[in-house]
């Protein structure tokens, strides 16, 4: 039997912060045919309002070292003021939509990311470390271990479109900061048996750039050989790898389409398509 078609879009912290951004690509995921779910992230905020409480922001190759005081942070500011303002605007435009992190319903648990040791180290860090390689403790950070597509399969049968935060718990009462792409991807891969999922990680790119300062030098096609091509010349750095990772990741697991495009062109059309070859 033919699966139903659902849509998956990933909405960037900088759309996110941008109003006419945010309100063209609400207006546009709410066009959407069918079942679907918004996964957002919310990074910029985040560091405004830690810094408006006195808090140090830290990043590690684009990465959010997450204290007790920048979880407190996050928490409040993904799965409270962005959150629940992106459920309160999908209301507006008709949609039944519920805000989840992945404390809720259980529905996404993780485990609390151990220190790690880098090749390389760019970015602020805490006081006594220094730049080149070596041992990052991201603090409260969760690496997914499982997320519950049949619960989230029963909201959406119900007429619901879930909106995912970027928050997990590991189960222990804790709750985690997790990359939202990495949400996107895992949301995606667990509803795949159910669905047939495309995933769309929705920027202010027109997709994956072959050179940084040209808007029209996406590069359409990305396989995993070209990937790590593309790693290693250079042609991709920075936080596209993950998003790429997470990407294939999904596609590995059966998510039949995946999209890298601009937040005013989810219908999938245009942009970079990842596939495996």
């Amino acid at each position: 039997m033919k699966k139903e078609s659902l849509t998956i879009v990933k909405v960037g912290g900088a759309v996110v912060e941008d109003e006419a951004q945010l309100a063209q690509l609400l207006k546009d995921f709410s066009a959407i045919p069918g079942r679907k779910v918004l996964v957002h992230g919310g990074g910029r905020r985040a560091t405004r309002v830690a810094e408006k409480l006195g808090i140090e922001t830290q990043m590690v190759n684009g990465r959010r070292i997450t204290d007790a005081s920048m979880l407190e942070v996050v928490t409040m500011v993904y799965g409270g003021l962005v959150n629940k303002n992106l459920v309160a605007r999908l209301q507006a435009c008709g949609v039944n939509a519920l805000g989840l992190t992945g404390a809720d319903i259980d529905v996404i648990r993780s485990h609390k990311r151990p220190p790690v040791t880098l090749p390389s180290i760019q970015g602020s860090l805490p006081t006594g470390e220094g730049g080149g390689r070596g041992l990052v403790d991201y603090g409260f950070v969760g690496d997914v271990d499982r997320a519950d597509g049949q619960m989230l399969q029963t909201l959406i049968d119900a007429g619901i479109t879930p909106v995912m935060a970027p928050l997990t718990h590991d189960g222990e009462g804790h709750i985690l900061n997790t990359n939202a792409d990495t949400i996107a991807s895992e949301t995606a891969k667990a509803l795949a048996p159910f669905y047939d999922v495309t995933l769309i990680f929705s920027f202010e790119k027109r997709g994956v750039l072959a050179c940084p300062d040209d808007d029209d030098s996406v590069i359409p096609v990305i396989t995993r050989p070209l990937f790590q091509q593309y790693v290693a010349d250079g042609t991709i750095s920075g936080g596209m790898i993950p998003k790429i990772e997470n990407a294939l990741a999904a596609v590995d697991a059966g998510v039949a389409r995946v999209v890298i495009t601009l937040a005013t062109a989810i219908d999938g059309n245009s942009g970079t398509v990842i596939r495996l070859s």
